[in-house]
């Protein structure tokens, strides 16, 4: 064994001495993976955001008329605005019953608690807090187990959903309902998460849903409106779905539009940010009514924007020498940055490793190890938040004195916060346990009391909570229960900006606002473990309705960001990466621009012709599993006949041998539809390469070699390295094929379902027709080729597809460097984009899995061995 070296990997590459190379083994369709490196799945789908124009759907076009189309802009705006508000009461029926059983469990409790303090029987106070809490969690994790993909805060999948890749499950009625039941019970079971994560996925699944006017799980929703059913609108809907999630959980509208923007969206227009921002204002304006006159009796005060209120930061009346921060505290705020970029980074390298351990050991077994794995969790957790109120906690004055540069100031609290907030767990009279004001209090209570109460905890408290919640919430995240992570990372960033305020306060004598150093401690920890910028900036700041906050929190948004980069990525692209979602980032490495679309594109082609026997199309359909197929036609000579509608060539499978090229015929011949290109310096190209050919023929090189030779040769020598078929000779594997359109998978088993085929003898042109209603309205569930009855098809019969393909789809050049491959893919939403030479004839087609970065580094590494 020797072992080699390259510049793009850390560790030695082992090959036996008679392995081939990474290009031959491309070529006869081996691989060689790592065993521990998670590669893209393939079983996952893109979204066709790119409308198929084909003759339906211009017939649509054609009988639009303005009028037309200003009535469907209006409903349109119409279902944005009932999408928000759907989003904003689905989050007042979250909020009020979490806080419903959240005060049941802590009253209860809290006065066991009091009476057992006194008669020494606190382990039935555990007992009971136990019980409500396992009860609690043992709920959420059957919803999971109905509805697998209601597991977690539903971010990563929303996030890849809108960056095109199509997850089943994500956003069904089913998934609504468990996510937003489940969460409710999690969050009162005591487990370490919020409920903001799951608003995002709740809000998206509203958003997918409400303008379909029907539902696949209960088929008693089925209303006739077959407008906005495609992927195109679906997909607007579902950005304008999650950004009215986030707009509901922080009160914060313009932050929930630049959410969807930022972390999701591949693909944005002008007309979409408009209505996304409208969704997003619904959504917290209905959530702030409806809240406000709940909790206050006000209705139409609008006194709470959104599910977690970080209350007001100022400084008390006539306190001149009050300031929420200076440009001094900028140098500290950088360095919480780091810190949080570090512990963030810390955190997601720990929660990876837990998620691998539960893919390998947990997951494989029956799914009730799941729900056990989520009562050990509950039951841990309580465990500790009980023995270390109990043991941990400090017993502090109810009116504490702090004493900074020789200046007292008094901090008493009034009756109704210590009723509310404060507990005397474990404490005698006029006390209070601080560690369990901290922990038996909703976690929004406890970031509140971070950011607002001084004094209140010290900093021994401040380091073993820090400690017990970031090590439980990383433990949390990933069990198989509704869970969300802002708020677990602000309440753990907030106790780490707070014991930095009571260090410089207490060693450095700095007279600062522990406020604002606990918020940027929110920040820090938050923006290190997901490793957002702009929308969490914009977030942050509508949460604390203060505009001064913008440059600290953007600074420590970024140093956070660039630190946790440099070890790991954000906690969303982890989850997305284990699961092995194709997940296409903003932009390619400049590196990878040393590709062309040549040599990334699958050459092995299954294709159909405009005019095939209903035999071929099942034959291809169910011997295949690609999603889409160029239309195309063997020869130039052939391209009249198409277009007159009365070419059909039988077998797209298997060509008859007697009337296959030699591959030197095959190339003279097309170098002389080359000559007929207008470009002196293509004729001048193909005329060399002609002439390199012939001999290397009669010479009877390698075969193999030849095709390592022409895949890089120069243009226009670009020809698929593999065939359809393993029973074709090498020859066969190189015949040119004109493009003329592609068309779905879908489109085809809705033809052969639907009978639309011609008889030999007839013309294509008594070929019944489709329209436009009848091609959608089996979506987003197309029935599959293995739902057709074969005995009511004549094998014989002819489709003709020319009607119902895209004529007209993207393309690119073999030549087209791998970037703007990659910007034209991702920014225009494709799903299939087919290479096509100069001549017409395609030469490959490249999908979503062809430009991830997985693919695009190994293809690179092919190009280093092969230079």
């Amino acid at each position: 064994m020797a072992c080699c070296g390259n510049c793009l990997c850390c560790h030695c590459c082992c090959r036996d001495e008679e392995t081939r190379t990474p290009e031959e083994l491309t070529i006869l369709g081996e691989t060689q993976d790592e065993e521990d490196e998670i590669l893209p799945r393939k079983d996952y789908e893109s979204l066709d955001y790119d409308r198929c124009i084909n003759e339906p759907y211009v017939e649509v076009l054609e009988g639009m008329n303005n009028k037309r189309a200003k009535r469907y802009e209006a409903v349109r705006w119409m279902l944005v605005f009932a999408i928000g508000v759907s989003v904003g009461l689905v989050g007042v029926f979250v909020d009020f019953f979490v806080r419903l059983f959240t005060q049941l469990k802590l009253n209860l409790v809290g006065k066991s608690v009091e009476e057992c303090s006194e008669k020494g029987c606190l382990a039935l106070s555990l007992l009971e807090l136990l019980a409500f809490n396992m009860m609690f969690i043992f709920i959420a994790s059957v919803l999971v187990l109905i509805e697998p993909v209601a597991a977690g805060s539903g971010i990563p999948e929303i996030k890849s959903y809108l960056n095109g890749v199509k997850i089943p499950g994500i956003v069904r009625l089913r998934t609504f309902v468990c996510k937003a039941i489940g969460v409710l019970f999690t969050v009162s079971g005591g487990l370490f998460v919020g409920k903001e994560g799951p608003m995002i996925h709740s809000g998206a699944i509203v958003g997918a849903g409400l303008p379909q006017f029907q539902s696949i799980t209960f088929k008693k929703i089925n209303f006739d409106f077959p407008y906005f059913r495609s992927d195109r609108d679906k997909r607007d809907f579902v950005s304008a779905g999650a950004a009215a999630g986030v707009a509901a959980a922080f009160g914060a509208p313009i932050g929930g539009t630049l959410f969807s923007l930022e972390e999701g969206s591949s693909f944005w227009n002008q007309a979409l940010t408009w209505k996304v921002l409208f969704c997003s204002m619904s959504a917290t304006f209905t959530l702030n009514f409806f809240r406000s006159g709940i909790n206050y009796n006000k209705w139409g005060s609008f006194q709470l924007p959104g599910l977690l209120n970080f209350g007001e930061f100022k400084c008390s009346d006539g306190d001149k020498k009050c300031h929420l921060w200076t440009a001094v505290d900028l140098a500290f705020f950088v360095l919480m940055g780091v810190a949080g970029g570090l512990l963030g980074a810390f955190f997601n390298c720990i929660n990876k490793r837990l998620a691998k351990y539960r893919m390998r050991h947990v997951h494989p077994k029956a799914k009730f190890v799941r729900v056990l794995e989520s009562l050990l969790v509950a039951m841990v957790t309580t465990v500790v938040i009980f023995v270390a109120s109990m043991t941990l906690g400090e017993c502090r004055d109810l009116a504490s004195t702090i004493t900074n540069n020789n200046t007292t100031a008094l901090v008493s609290l009034n009756e109704d916060v210590i009723n509310s907030t404060i507990r005397q767990f474990f404490c005698p009279n006029k006390t209070y346990n601080d560690m369990a004001t901290l922990f038996f209090n909703p976690q929004e209570v406890a970031i509140h009391q971070l950011f607002h109460q001084d004094g209140t905890f010290s900093p021994v408290t401040l380091i073993v909570f820090f400690v017990l919640y970031f090590l439980l919430a990383c433990w949390t995240y990933g069990v198989s229960v509704p869970s969300g992570l802002f708020v677990p990372s602000l309440l753990c960033g907030a106790a780490f900006g707070r014991l930095v305020a009571n260090l410089l306060k207490i060693n450095l004598g700095m007279d600062i606002y522990s406020g604002t150093f606990a918020l940027i401690g929110a920040a820090a920890f938050l923006g290190g473990v997901v490793r957002m910028t702009i929308s969490l900036t914009v977030i942050l700041i509508e949460s604390t309705n203060e505009i001064t906050y913008g440059l600290p929190i953007m600074i420590t948004l970024m140093v956070a960001k660039w630190t946790g980069d440099f070890f790991n990525k954000g906690i969303y692209d982890i989850h997305i990466h284990l699961r092995g979602v194709p997940l296409l980032e903003w932009e390619t490495e400049v590196e990878m621009d040393k590709l062309t679309a040549s040599d990334i594109m699958e050459p092995n082609l299954t294709y159909v012709y405009p005019h095939t026997r209903i035999q071929s199309l099942v034959s291809i359909l169910r011997t295949t599993v690609y999603h889409a197929f160029p239309v195309v036609t063997e020869n130039r000579d052939n391209e009249r006949e198409f277009m007159k509608g009365n070419i059909l060539i039988s077998n797209n499978i298997r060509f008859k041998k007697a009337s296959v090229l030699t591959r030197a015929g095959e190339q003279r011949r097309r170098c002389q539809s080359m000559k007929s290109y207008p470009s002196s310096e293509l004729r001048n190209v193909c005329d060399d390469q002609l002439a390199a050919v012939v001999p290397a023929m009669e010479e009877g090189q390698d075969m193999l070699q030849q095709m390592l030779e022409r895949r890089h040769a120069p243009y226009p020598n670009l020809y698929p390295d593999q065939s359809p078929s393993e029973e074709w000779t090498m020859e066969e594997r190189f015949r040119p094929l004109t493009f003329h359109g592609i068309i779905l998978r879908s489109q085809l088993v809705n033809l052969l379902i639907r009978g639309v085929c011609y008889a030999e003898n007839q013309s294509s042109a008594t070929q019944p027709r489709l329209s436009y209603a009848e091609m959608t309205e089996d979506y987003p569930r197309f029935p599959d080729i293995h739902d057709l009855d074969l005995a009511l098809l004549n094998p014989r019969m002819i489709v003709d597809v020319t009607s119902y393909m895209n004529p007209s789809p993207y393309t690119v050049s073999p030549n087209t460097h791998v970037s703007q491959v990659f910007n034209l893919f991702r920014t225009m939403g494709l799903r299939h984009l087919p290479v096509v030479n100069a001549v017409g004839e395609i030469v490959g087609i490249i999908t979503r899995h062809n430009l991830t970065h997985e693919f695009l580094l190994g293809k690179l590494r092919q190009h280093y061995i092969t230079i």
